[in-house]
């Protein structure tokens, strides 16, 4: 009975009806606006709520263009075919670039299907829409869709800002100092500003980068009103949980200055993005629920006829039937197939197309083809306020291919077009290359004063210069001397912290600091009382663009929870990726602001590099600059949390990024001097690195800075104590992070206990250790003539006598990294295995890193280097109580 009267229902038994509710709203959008026409459609849906009608089934729009002709602005029909003349002449020199470098080598690779079926978005939007950095503008920010960088090669190339030399050396960045992949700015740090490959890196980054430019607004640190953040995007790629991860933020905050442009071909890698459904009504939903403005470009001018005829609702029945794995058939098919498989089905469908040839109905354009369509959308979007803006344009992917990849599965990785249709290129978008030159794939241009080149010119002056383009004002800061930091170079007496404590207190300095305190921006992903840093709610404010609209809870207490529209600290929330993507908007606000910032994102170090690599490794592309700190930090430190919880490994992960500088301090001094050496590189020598620390929450004595210790401590290893015991055995024990205590530890008993002096080395970062080695190893081996050079660890170890003993919170290839360096017996202790919920002293006797280990392990390498009689061995376990005959650790 309820499927009989749900199909009674969707049926209009009383069409005379309909059409006067319908009559009566075209009637108060016509006389009163639409702003009222929304209000009685919402008061009649709340109303239908009340009287327990549902609705709404949905919340999309009919599969039409949500700008209707009649409400369109024209550009001049010449500006439009100069326009198209442009882009018909990128489509061919990007063709040429990918297929001229297969040419040389097959392997290389590049994508033409891409940039085929997104050319005239780009085009509409570079010529009239998004504006360079200027005098008059801090320029808009455009993330390009990554795929589609030989099209903006050609465009550049057009422009006279790459040569034909670049061209041909795409994908050749060695061998022909060529052109990068994809848009990497490490590259081509002149050219591209964002890094959006790997695939939904640009929507997330894209969300926070215009949130961050809000940000800057609010607390008058750059005027950023009249600036936008484009990013474009594949209806594939929004399939990555980053694309659609942060579209509610985008909505809740209303950013208004973010656009993000779906290049809606219905294609991901492989085949359709949803052949059993329609992708662009999918993503519409999945928008408007987040609170997004949306507007759809789905048929070009040419439909437009089409359904202005269709007085019966036939054609949009039609369209309403069909799927995305239809609509490709059709676009890869020729108009004889497209009259009989969609207009064929009803005969009233023929009679509209009658009168239209078969070549007519080809040339029927999809909406993100036609440059009015187009230009409207982009008119509407920004001019659009207190929202997003989300434009979905239905493409065809490989349009112009022809039968080498237009609308084909295949088109993804289609490297070259056969000769047929490389012909029938030409002849379609009238490329002005001669017939026997075709084969050759010549890159053109227009003449200098050719219209097309004028208006090219012409267009990108009237918005401040060339995109993409990354330039800079150079701007150093003036960070505290490091004797701003003098009480944290104290003894701490009786007093027990942790060095989570000591950052903080670092923290506290910089915020108090006149010269730079306005520039700090704390970030943390909703952990800011797990660290200490609640203090700050009060004291610097949490930004919200909305300010306070309520009392918090906790207002009468000292440290309350206060959101402020000028708020410093960015609390994000539990959202680790997103919280990376705020940290590299500041760490990139030197290039897009001319403002550098300085951010510190603290937050689970567990949950870092293996939740957010890929924005780990895009900082490093970007040239980040700024401080991460990996809390909790250690496989035995954060002892109750147990497996998920317990990082042993994230540290050596972030090393493996070229420019991340990375370190594992244990004393409250140390974190200080690598904090200020960092400042100093970052913001005043303005390096392109950026920093990674380690920071844990066990508490314990903070000893004085020992005299002169700062340049060993930088560099990753210095002397922390050198025994003075005359014993006749001595080993080398190396520490870093927590168990650095152990291993001091380690060291009273090893002379008390067992009659071996001991000298204790502080080694706050074996990477830093591991990229000398390398760097020294590879000059001997490049400079066989020259006098050998050394390492550190070999200039601080080599006439050091005894078996050399590290250990650390970490897996064993941590400490690992330097023995190519150590010329002595070398034995290393690590976290290898699953974390643990128990005690830190039960933890380290689990993993075997806790003092007696050490002990035990030192006096082991004294007997394997034969200054030990072989029972010294067997004596020390027992003396130690440690079991031999437990499983590894990694095992259990």
């Amino acid at each position: 009975m309820a499927e009989q009267n749900n199909k009674r229902s969707a049926k209009d038994v009383d069409p005379i009806e309909t059409q006067e509710w319908t009559d009566a709203l075209d009637s108060v959008i016509e006389y009163v606006g639409k702003a009222r026409a929304q209000f009685i459609i919402n008061q009649l849906l709340i109303h239908a709520g009340k009287v327990g009608v549902s609705a709404v089934a949905g919340i999309n729009t009919p599969y039409l263009n949500t700008i209707p002709p009649d409400q369109e602005e024209r550009l001049p029909i010449d500006d439009v075919k100069l326009l198209e003349r442009n882009t018909d002449l990128m489509r061919w020199n990007a063709m040429a670039i990918v297929m001229r470098a297969g040419k040389v080598d097959a392997s290389l690779g590049g994508h033409i299907a891409s940039f085929a079926s997104c050319a005239t978005l780009f085009e509409v939007g570079l010529n009239y829409f998004f504006h360079a950095k200027s005098e008059n503008h801090g320029g808009d920010l455009v993330y390009f869709q990554g795929h589609s960088s030989p099209g903006i090669y050609a465009r550049a190339y057009l422009e006279g800002r790459l040569t034909e030399q670049q061209l041909d050396g795409f994908r050749q960045e060695l061998s022909r100092k060529g052109i990068s992949s994809y848009p990497h700015p490490w590259l081509m740090p002149d050219f591209w500003q964002f890094p959006t490959v790997s695939m939904g890196l640009g929507p997330l980054m894209g969300i926070y980068q215009a949130r961050f430019l809000k940000y800057m607004n609010h607390r008058s640190l750059a005027d950023t009103a009249n600036r936008k953040v484009f990013v474009f995007c594949g209806d594939g790629e929004m399939g990555e949980p980053e694309s659609l991860g942060a579209l509610n933020i985008a909505g809740r905050e209303k950013l208004d200055n973010l656009i993000f442009v779906i290049n809606g071909n219905l294609q991901r890698l492989d085949g359709p993005v949803w052949g059993n459904g329609q992708i662009i009504q999918e993503y519409e939903a999945i928008f408007r629920g987040a609170g997004w403005n949306v507007i759809k470009v789905i048929w070009g001018s040419g439909w437009d006829t089409l359904f202005a005829r269709d007085t019966t609702g036939i054609l949009m029945k039609r369209i309403d039937e069909l799927v995305d794995g239809e609509y490709q058939t059709f676009s890869s098919n020729d108009g004889a197939y497209l009259r009989e498989h969609f207009f064929g089905k009803y005969p009233e469908l023929l009679e509209l197309v009658k009168d239209l040839s078969d070549e007519e109905l080809k040339a029927l354009k999809d909406g993100g083809h036609d440059v009015q369509k187009v230009y409207n959308a982009y008119k509407k979007a920004v001019e659009h306020q207190g929202q997003p803006t989300l434009i979905l344009a239905k493409t065809v992917k490989g349009y112009g291919m022809g039968g080498s990849g237009e609308g084909k599965n295949v088109t993804h990785q289609t490297k070259k077009l056969t000769p047929e249709d490389v012909h029938t290129f030409v002849k379609r978008f009238n490329i002005p290359v001669a017939e026997d030159k075709i084969d050759k794939l010549p890159y053109l241009k227009f003449e200098k004063n050719a219209p097309e080149n004028i208006y090219l010119h012409a267009r990108r002056k009237a918005l401040g210069g060339y995109l993409p383009e990354r330039k800079y004002k150079k701007r150093a800061l003036t960070v505290p001397d490091l004797d701003a930091f003098h009480s944290l170079f104290e003894d701490s007496g009786e007093r027990e912290f942790s060095t989570t404590m000591a950052f903080v207190r670092v923290l506290s300095v910089l915020i108090k600091d006149p010269t730079i305190k306005e520039f700090v921006v704390p970030i943390a992903a909703d952990e800011c009382r797990t660290f200490g840093m609640e203090g700050l709610f009060r004291q610097i404010g949490i930004y919200s663009p909305f300010g306070q609209k309520y009392q918090p809870e906790d207002k009468k207490q000292l440290m309350y929870y206060r959101e402020d529209e000028k708020g410093q600290l960015l609390q994000e929330g539990i959202n680790e990726a997103g919280a990376m993507s705020s940290w590299i908007a500041a760490a990139v606000s030197y290039a897009t602001c001319d403002q550098p910032m300085i951010p510190f994102y603290i937050y689970y170090s567990m949950f870092g590099y293996q939740r957010f690599g890929d924005l780990v490794w895009a900082s490093g592309d970007i040239m980040a600059r700024g401080f991460i700190l990996g809390g909790t930090a250690g496989r035995t430190t954060l002892n109750g949390e147990g497996l998920q919880h317990q990082d042993g490994h994230n540290v050596l992960m972030f090393s493996f990024v070229p420019n991340c500088v990375t370190y594992d301090p244990t004393f409250a001094y140390e974190v200080a001097v690598i904090i200020q050496h960092g400042l100093k590189r970052m913001y005043v020598d303005q390096e392109n690195v950026y920093y990674y620390l380690t920071l844990m929450n066990e508490n314990y004595h903070q000893p004085a800075k020992p005299a002169g210790c700062e340049e060993g401590l930088l560099k990753g290893l210095y002397l922390l104590r050198e025994s003075t015991s005359q014993h006749k055995q001595r080993v080398q024990l190396l520490g870093s992070g927590t168990i650095l205590n152990e291993v001091i530890k380690a060291a009273e008993r090893l002379e008390a206990d067992f009659g071996v002096a001991a000298d204790v080395w502080s080694a706050t970062s074996f990477s830093e250790l591991r990229r000398d080695i390398e760097t020294v190893e590879r000059y001997n081996r490049l400079h066989p003539n020259k006098t050998p050079r050394q390492s550190h660890v070999e200039i601080c170890l080599a006439k050091r006598p005894g078996p050399v003993i590290a250990a650390t919170d970490y897996i064993k290839l941590f400490a690992d990294q330097i023995r190519p360096a150590i010329k002595a017996p070398y034995y290393v202790l690590g976290t290898n295995g699953f974390g643990r919920s128990d005690s830190r002293e039960a933890l380290r006797d689990f993993f075997e890193v806790d003092a007696k280990n050490v002990v035990y392990t030192a006096i082991k390498a004294l007997v394997d280097a034969g200054e030990l009689p072989r029972a010294n061995a067997e004596e020390a376990l027992k003396k130690l109580g440690i079991e031999t005959d437990r499983a590894d650790p990694t095992s259990r």
